[in-house]
């Protein structure tokens, strides 16, 4: 997470800093941003997606689904037992509290994979299990931070996508 964000602050002040060319990257993309800039897009250009020119509130850009495919065999399974658990039990907090931590490490391992539509849905599932889950919000927040610095819409809850197909090795 500091990496990202160490990250994130570096290519703002460097997109901030201005250029003299239209077009003209001033600082290497971090791979956040690369992963979910538009197709042909200069992320650090003027008038490009990361652009605070003139031009008022740009409306931002549809989400996409992006990042690199992993296996979430192990973690969709523990979702699904935890899941089967907590609703046997009644609403068990030790097993709420399973559910919780099993979409959090789905979570975490879709937002390693950059896969952040599908991440910020666990976290969502998390939070909704658990209102007070500090990592579960600092991870929604981290999200959303990342498409805002973008100019992107985020997927709005429900709307989020399941991991991308992993095909394998």
């Amino acid at each position: 997470m500091k990496k990202t964000l160490a990250l994130l602050i570096a290519f703002a002040i460097a997109s901030l800093s201005g250029c003299s060319k239209k077009n003209e990257s001033v600082a290497p993309v971090p791979p956040v941003a690369a992963e979910m800039a538009a197709p042909g897009s200069s992320i650090a250009s003027h008038g490009g997606p990361m652009s605070s020119g003139s031009s008022g509130g740009a409306e931002k850009s549809k989400w996409t689904q992006s990042g690199n495919p992993i296996d979430t065999a192990q973690l969709d399974s523990a979702i699904t037992k935890a899941k089967s658990a907590f609703e046997s039990s009644k609403g068990s907090a030790a097993k709420r509290s399973a559910l919780v931590d099993a979409y959090i490490a789905r979570g975490n391992a879709l937002t390693e994979a950059r896969q952040y539509a599908s991440a910020l849905g666990d976290f969502r599932r998390a939070i909704k299990l658990d209102p007070s889950n500090a990592e579960a919000k600092k991870w929604v927040d981290e999200i959303v931070m990342i498409y805002n610095s973008l100019n992107r819409e985020f997927p709005k809850e429900g709307e989020e996508p399941p991991p991308l197909p992993f095909k394998g090795t």
